[in-house]
């Protein structure tokens, strides 16, 4: 069961070099369990740690005799993901150097700040215009064979030879991008937007910002989409945008191997939180051409922590961005300068004669967003099962390739019986619209409807349905195309292929609200207006993306930027506040779904409404190792290299006693700083007796950002552990404190609202007495039953 670790985790990796996940700082000790006046018993205290590596017992024993399962339980919190450091460490070289920094050196980081804001909107642009020709060119040549194979074939006979010929193509795009997934880099799958969000709420995904992730999430979604999977490319472009932050801010590149010696000032946590924030607004904006909407989506979705100054910069790489991929592929579709086209995804224009509403229609409204929420429900329900169905048999990478291999060739088996069986022939435009259209059994000068929805790219099927003129659809070929689709795109979301959720949503809502329209317009006169279908497929594209993913904000501004016309924009909030509202009573959205499932320690806005009663005492880990301000390098090195318990920040105190009493609080150092300090042999000796070269600096520090490396590589001699480290000029001497009678909700609302790796707990002689961390505080959510509590698993 040892390769649980690897399975249950999004990045399916191990073996990641430099420094292993650390564990709480403290040993878990089994408290009494609490009564709450007026309510029944709450088993509410600290649970013993599940360590899902250690000896096995014999109910292991028996899962060991299945290893074709792996066990999964969602009341598990993995200890694996660590806390990123959002809280700068004001110690006396972070001070020398501000010191030292004139008000020009603090212009100059500003004006670099705007610089790589427009570089990280330049590269996403470029990114979303490669993937947008790659798409497309691959797209066309699968099309143009299989339906010249289908031409040809209706009059010979033999149809089953373009069936196969269909399978065959989408399983083989499909594979390759498995493959790539699956093998080289896991954490490239899905749409990365549960991943990204986890990242700006200052969790340490492991390898979910490295340039190996983009380039295989890039060339997974090229693959996925070209395969006809019920997949879209905007939800990648948000974890590729991020990718491309995250490296640009840094000026180097940790997997080249290469240093450009610039920007060298961001290389900490706080910056680059800040960054891939811009990043996947950018991709975004690159995605849908919403700029203020990537913005939205950063804010909403993304960023745990927000700074008014920020707002500005990230709209300035989301516009960026966006202009980018319009100009480049201006240049592709052979007018260069015509900026005008949105982006990956054109809803395309809605005129304004058929856009208008009435008051009467609200209701309608309403009951379409009310519908999205319960579809958007059921969608999560079933997708959450079968997440775990994978969790626990799917693991193995050959068995998910094999897995998203099938769901692509019944993708095309699906859609060639749903053409093959329609007889809902349309009349052959003036305009050609269709890109392929597929003449099938229908007479000369006609073609087959389904084929629109099926027999092309999800995103010019989206624009089909919003746009062809009413009669193009019969209603039976859309309910037929709703109910395939939904249960095709629930299957494939969560294969282990780049691919995000956001067009299958709106292609699914856009059928059954086109269907909506189609039959309000028999219940009414065949010739009233407001009864456009057009009009309906687009609500109910928002309300199905809105009952999924349950954004509204930044959803409402994104549909009305696609759309270029403002005045959808009321009813567009209301269905989607309905579809939320409706949606959540069911289930949560699906990223959050994703995110529990995979037991990260995520910090919601607030902590749960029933814990005043809990205290800092009960919630912190204790006890704590401390470091005297001047200690053995000895005791360092063996306290860094326990494996049993891998703290990650150790409070110094004025002198720890022998009969264990705790010391005063004097500082907090780190696990990274030590490491870093170790490395450069910074002893009192060495100093002393002038042997060390020169004084070290932040630099030091940010060179070793962020794979600082294992205390197993830093070889200490038995002469040196007998020398002694100072550390009060490398500690943080103001760490925030808090009383150990201090309430949970105000204990969590400091640590959220700092973006804290650590919250120290002292007593009223500001002794210290415990430790807060990240996995403390995710532990407390509301159940079915009231205030729960999370086991702590080494998963």
């Amino acid at each position: 069961m040892a390769n649980i670790a690897k399975k249950v985790s999004w990045s399916g990796r191990g073996d990641d070099r430099g420094e292993r996940t650390p564990l709480l700082n403290g040993d878990e000790e089994v408290k009494n369990n609490r009564q709450l006046s007026g309510g029944g018993i709450f088993h509410i205290g600290r649970l013993s740690t599940v360590d899902l590596e250690e000896e096995i017992t014999p109910e292991e024993d028996i899962v060991r005799s299945r290893p074709k399962e792996i066990p999964h339980n969602e009341k598990l919190l993995s200890l694996k993901f660590e806390s990123l450091d959002y809280d700068n460490s004001e110690n006396q070289l972070f001070l020398e150097e501000e010191r030292r920094m004139s008000h020009m050196g603090f212009r100059c980081l500003e004006i670099r700040r705007w610089v790589i804001c427009g570089l990280i909107g330049f590269l996403t642009g470029l990114i979303a215009c490669m993937i947008d020709i790659a798409v497309e060119k691959l797209a066309g040549y699968k099309y143009f064979a299989v339906k010249q194979n289908i031409e040809k074939y209706t009059e010979l006979g033999g149809l089953s030879i373009s069936l196969i010929l269909w399978a065959v193509l989408n399983s083989a795009f499909v594979m390759f991008g498995a493959i790539a997934v699956a093998f080289v880099e896991p954490i490239a799958a899905g749409s990365g937007i549960p991943q990204i969000k986890c990242f700006l709420n200052g969790v340490k995904i492991p390898r979910v910002v490295r340039l190996k992730t983009l380039v295989i999430k890039v060339f997974g979604v090229i693959c996925s989409v070209a395969g006809g999977l019920a997949v879209g490319k905007e939800g990648p472009m948000i974890h590729s945008g991020a990718v491309m932050a995250a490296g640009v801010s840094q000026g180097r590149s940790t997997s080249l191997k290469k240093d450009f010696k610039i920007f060298e000032y961001f290389r900490r946590d706080t910056e680059k939180r800040d960054f891939v924030s811009a990043g996947a607004a950018a991709g975004v904006s690159a995605a849908f051409g919403a700029p203020v909407g990537g913005v939205l989506f950063s804010l909403e979705e993304g960023a745990s922590f927000w700074n008014q100054l920020l707002t500005w910069r990230i709209f300035f790489a989301s516009m960026v961005s966006t202009f980018t991929l319009n100009f480049f592929l201006s240049i592709y579709h052979g007018k260069p300068g015509e900026l005008s086209s949105p982006g990956l995804i054109n809803f395309g224009r809605f005129d304004s004669d058929s856009v208008q509403y009435n008051l009467y229609e609200i209701p309608l409204f309403i009951i379409m967003g009310a519908l999205g929420g319960v579809l958007g429900a059921l969608f999560n329900i079933i997708n959450y099962w079968l997440t775990i169905f994978r969790i626990r048999y799917i693991h193995r990478p050959c068995l998910q390739v094999m897995e998203a291999m099938l769901v692509a060739a019944v993708t095309a088996t699906v859609s060639f019986a749903m053409i093959y069986f329609s007889n809902d022939c349309q009349p052959l435009g003036q305009d050609k619209a269709e890109e392929y259209p597929l003449q099938l059994f229908c007479a000369d000068g006609e073609y087959n409807s389904m084929a629109t929805a099926f027999f092309n790219t999800p995103e010019r099927s989206v624009r089909s349905l919003f746009h062809n003129p009413p009669g193009t659809y019969n209603p039976v070929t859309l309910g037929v195309f709703t109910l395939a689709y939904f249960f095709l795109a629930v299957w494939t979301y969560g294969l282990t292929v780049s691919a995000g959720v956001f067009i299958p949503s709106l292609l699914i809502g856009a059928a059954w609200g086109r269907l909506f329209g189609i039959l309000l317009s028999f219940i009414a006169s065949s010739q009233s207006i407001w009864a456009d279908p057009g009009k309906y497929a687009l609500i109910g594209a928002a309300a199905q993306l809105g009952g999924i993913v349950r954004m509204t904000l930044s959803l409402t501004v994104i549909m009305i930027e696609a759309t270029g016309n403002v005045t959808y924009g009321f009813p567009i909030m209301l269905v989607l506040m309905t579809a939320k509202i409706v949606g959540d009573y069911f289930i949560e959205g699906l990223y959050d779904i994703h995110i529990k499932l995979q037991s990260v320690p995520f910090l919601h806005w607030d902590a749960p409404p029933t814990s005043h009663w809990l205290t800092a005492r009960e919630v912190m880990s204790s006890p704590v190792t401390c470091f005297n301000r001047v200690e053995k390098v000895g005791r360092i090195v063996d306290v860094l290299s326990n494996t049993s318990t891998i703290h990650n920040g150790f409070p110094v105190v004025a002198h720890t006693s022998e009969n264990d009493e705790p010391g005063k609080i004097c500082g907090l150092i780190l696990r990274s700083q030590l490491i870093v300090l170790l490395k450069h042999k910074v002893f009192v000796e060495r100093a002393s007796s002038r042997l060390s070269q020169r004084k070290l600096q932040l630099k030091d520090f940010r060179d070793a950002y962020p794979r600082f490396p294992p205390i197993q590589s830093i070889h200490v001699s038995q002469d040196e552990r007998e020398c002694m480290m100072d550390l009060t000029e490398f500690m943080n001497p103001t760490p925030y404190t808090v009383p150990q009678e201090t309430s949970l909700p105000r204990v969590f609302k400091l640590f959220r609202a700092l973006g804290l790796r650590h919250l120290v707990v002292v007593d009223n002689e500001n002794r210290v007495v415990g430790l807060v961390t990240r996995k403390d505080l995710a532990r407390y959510h509301v159940g079915k039953d009231g205030l729960e509590e999370l086991h702590l698993a080494q998963t």
